[in-house]
């Protein structure tokens, strides 16, 4: 039934994809083609949730009756209960469904808090929402954050939060839970990822990749690359190709196909300003300024390359979240190790190097801090197939389309002296309660 009622949304929601990709142009300034895919990647990773929990009694462990030392025992997921989630402004219909709808297909019960900006998109699918689901399953709340979230998990009612954003927001809701050991915790939160730059690189590819990781959607994301790393023998070779490729992006509004645009966020292109006169304070240049770098025309804030960036400067440990690309040098990887390991990011890395014995060592490395290891390649969360982790203060829990349907459920087994009479009672109980029976349904059946 659950299955069948999201089959209906997405149904019900295919008209309205371009008053909400308009929608994401307007109110977040995403461009038209990244507006786009976001709205279809999100029916893909829907699609893609639907497949998986229909295969899960073949694929889950004991998702069928195994005895085991004279037990026997059948695994089915089940929901946990009340949900909050809260979702950014970045991606509001990507991130927030990336959860919502695998907590849905579990049987939760979900508390939406619409984002401050980036909200329209999700008033758009009202009604696909008030047609395909029954009273009260899903819950919109408006408002400021700070004076809503609050109160409701002060409440005790709340069983799991969903979290996409800020960690000391997370631990402010936290907290405010009357049990917080009761809460069940999934949140995907900041990122420092850093791109390392070897001697050996192919510079072409390297800054081609970082250009793509730091300013797509202005670098407002949080798989963005936000800390480039290069060796001293190539990092001013690096500065050039880096610089002309992002002097050649088009500024302007989402809906003229520009890759640079104006920032939803009121405060951020003041943010901006204070870190680059933090750096430029300190000794490093903003290298593109003559092409109008770290300039600004009200909210549009032309990107800009600041280098060299030290561990002394915000710009090195900040999580700018904006267009702003800092770049440092080393002369020894104890540099990048040290850097590394003093950074509260746990969530990528990429490595841009041609050789398989000097990347060795930077896997192993970054295989005890980070979730994702790039090489040659930006920083990026998809394919949503794959797992999406992180450690430190950058997750708590894996996004993927496997992961996310068991961070919002819980593992419930049904479990019996294996003999005749059991077995025959467990067969009849298959028949009649509904957790037990089979998820992808007969045709015709539901």
């Amino acid at each position: 039934e659950r299955i069948a009622a999201v089959r209906r949304f997405v149904e019900l929601l295919s008209p309205a994809r371009e008053s909400i990709i308009n929608a994401l142009m307007w109110e977040i300034c995403k461009n038209s083609t990244d507006a786009a895919a976001e709205f279809d990647r999100t029916m893909k990773f829907v699609a893609s949730v639907i497949e998986t929990l229909e295969a899960s009694d073949q694929n889950e462990a004991f998702g069928s009756w195994t005895t085991v030392s004279g037990v026997r025992g059948r695994v089915r997921r089940g929901p946990v209960g009340v949900t909050m989630m809260l979702a950014p402004f970045n991606y509001p219909l990507n991130e927030m469904y990336a959860m919502m709808i695998p907590a849905l297909l579990m049987g939760n019960v979900i508390v939406l808090k619409l984002p401050a900006v980036g909200g329209l998109a999700h008033i758009l699918t009202v009604d696909a929402l008030e047609k395909a689901f029954p009273a009260g399953v899903i819950n919109f709340v408006t408002g400021a954050g700070r004076k809503t979230m609050g109160p409701i998990m002060k409440t005790g009612l709340v069983d799991c939060l969903g979290f996409i954003g800020g960690a000391k927001a997370t631990d402010a809701l936290i907290v405010q839970h009357p049990q917080p050991h009761r809460l069940k915790v999934f949140s995907q939160l900041e990122g420092k990822n850093i791109a390392i730059v070897l001697p050996d690189a192919d510079l072409e590819v390297a800054a081609a990749q970082i250009v793509l990781g730091s300013l797509t959607y202005n670098g407002q994301r949080c798989t963005a690359c936000k800390l480039i790393m290069a060796h001293d023998s190539v990092a001013e070779a690096l500065l050039e190709k880096l610089v002309a490729r992002i002097d050649a992006l088009k500024k302007g509004l989402p809906w003229e196909g520009a890759a640079i645009t104006p920032l939803p966020e009121p405060a951020k292109p003041d943010y901006l300003e204070s870190v680059l006169d933090d750096a430029v304070g300190k000794g490093a240049k903003v290298v593109n300024a003559g092409a109008g770098g770290g300039s600004r025309a009200g909210a549009l804030f032309t990107p800009a390359v600041v280098y060299p960036v030290t561990p002394a400067m915000r710009l090195f440990g900040e999580e700018q979240f904006g267009p702003v690309v800092p770049v440092a040098k080393f002369a020894d990887i104890a540099e990048v190790d040290a850097a590394v390991r003093a950074s509260w990011n746990g969530q990528q890395a990429a490595i841009f190097t041609t050789s398989a014995a000097k990347a060795a060592p930077l896997v192993d490395m970054l295989s005890t801090v980070v979730g994702r290891i790039n090489i040659n390649s930006q920083c990026s969360r998809g394919p949503d197939v794959f797992p999406f982790s992180g450690r430190r203060s950058s997750a708590m829990g894996t996004m993927s389309v496997t992961e996310a349907l068991r961070a919002f459920s819980v593992e419930t087994i049904v479990a019996f002296p294996d003999c005749d009479v059991n077995r025959q009672v467990a067969e009849g109980m298959e028949t009649e309660a509904k957790f037990l029976q089979p998820i992808q349904q007969p045709a015709g059946r539901s």
